[in-house]
């Protein structure tokens, strides 16, 4: 994809995630001849096409119908600091903005995944925008080898070895930022240790031996294209983020499709999803961290025949936080999910605590896991959670929540719960 089509993708997607506005935030990439690509400046976010998008030559000379973005000096002075930097973004985000004015830097560590993607993330001082001394700044902040870093009274700005890259490290970055302040709002975030987070880094994919696979059949053709279905509804809804999210599918007995761990989730297509037969992979792909947990999910549990394992912000407030995410909201929530139990980072006991009354778990500083029938049902249940759990982080500021009493529940579970 040329680099003016790249950037237009990534900063609609932007914009329509609530990311940035109208006017704010600027995206660039350098290509191979040292030429920037940049947004315009002034022009609408919301209606940017590859042709509206600024080539700045190497010897200076701009290309294009438009000005480049103000903030161009803060690019080319980080292109110049960091070579291994080929793209960068830069917005205003509402949670990194919070951070932003009170002068602090999120901590990554509440989520190992968001510490493996951003790393330690820098903070530049404050310099009138768009000028020679900001980009000074910003450049000599990534000199000292941050690829994230908030801006002081302004934003943030994060670099990446190409597109992909860097817009996955500004999502994982403000997704962890909410996570934090969502946290907050219930209780108090707990950190990962040192030794934790290497573990969970130094946790490879599953080398499966290989099978060859020619053709799918129909079943499988639109299986597949429900977990791509499923996994950009949940990117669009804010369920799931570049960087993280595992879905899975049982084909027959304990044979089952899963999303791949080396593909952005907004771009996954049917074709990336890998097959697991007879505890072995589909040759020339790399399935998902989480393929063996769902592996002896579906061993265990032949009435399960959908899983995913996602981060979702206020349910994460749960997880980073280890407080109790009590469903008792309203009846579809109890009846949907019933009780949820959070357990510790790293745990093994996943697939032992799954059942009939247990769909759904939340491992703490890690994710939240739902089951189901079929993946429509799952994802269903990832909706009503993720809902739910809003519900509940909105209302901490107003009291303490009245949950639906003891003889109500046993009331629903007479007339919706399965015998």
């Amino acid at each position: 994809m040329h680099p003016s089509e790249q950037i237009a993708l990534i900063i609609s997607r932007i914009y329509k995630r609530g990311l940035t506005t109208t006017s704010g935030g600027n995206i660039s990439m350098i290509d191979e001849s040292g030429d920037i690509w940049i947004t315009p400046s002034a022009i609408d976010k919301g209606t940017l096409k590859p042709s509206d998008i600024i080539c700045v030559k190497k010897d200076g000379n701009i290309l294009g119908p438009h000005k480049p973005s103000s903030e161009f000096p803060f690019h080319r002075a980080i292109y110049e600091m960091r070579p291994d930097i080929r793209a960068i973004v830069h917005a205003h985000p509402p949670a990194l903005v919070s951070f932003s004015i009170v002068r602090k830097t999120p901590d990554t560590s509440i989520l190992a995944q968001a510490q493996h993607v951003c790393g330690p993330v820098g903070y530049s001082g404050y310099e009138l925008p768009g000028s020679e001394a900001l980009g000074k700044l910003v450049g000599q902040e990534f000199a000292k080898g941050y690829k994230a870093i908030i801006m002081e009274n302004h934003g943030t700005v994060l670099g990446g070895s190409d597109m992909d890259d860097a817009y996955s490290r500004f999502e994982t970055l403000e997704f962890c930022a909410r996570t934090f302040l969502y946290g907050k709002t219930i209780g108090s975030p707990k950190s990962l240790s040192k030794d934790k987070i290497n573990s969970f880094e130094q946790q490879l994919p599953v080398q499966f031996s290989e099978i060859d696979l020619i053709d799918y059949d129909s079943d499988e053709r639109e299986k597949r294209a429900d977990i791509s279905g499923i996994v950009h509804r949940a990117c669009k809804q804010g369920l799931m983020i570049s960087s993280y999210g595992t879905v899975s599918v049982r084909l027959k007995n304990n044979d089952f499709l899963i999303t791949p761990s080396n593909i952005p989730r907004w771009d996954l297509q049917s074709g990336d999803i890998v097959h697991i037969k007879d505890g072995k992979k589909e040759s020339g792909k790399l399935p998902s961290r989480n393929t063996l947990l769902h592996q002896e999910i579906y061993k265990k549990h032949p009435d399960i025949n959908s899983i995913i394992s996602t981060q979702s912000p206020y349910l994460m407030a749960f997880a980073v936080t280890g407080n109790k995410f009590d469903v008792r909201t309203i009846p579809e929530s109890w009846i949907f999910l019933q009780d949820v139990p959070s357990i510790p980072f790293g745990s093994t006991d996943i697939p032992a605590l799954l059942s009939d009354n247990t769909p759904a778990i939340i491992i703490q500083n890690d994710s939240f896991l739902v089951t189901g029938d079929k993946l429509l049902q799952t994802f269903d249940r990832l909706e009503v959670a993720e809902f739910s759990a809003k519900s509940i982080v909105m209302s901490a500021p107003l009291g303490k929540m009245v949950p639906i009493n003891n003889e109500q529940v046993e009331d629903l579970r007479r007339v919706y719960i399965k015998k």
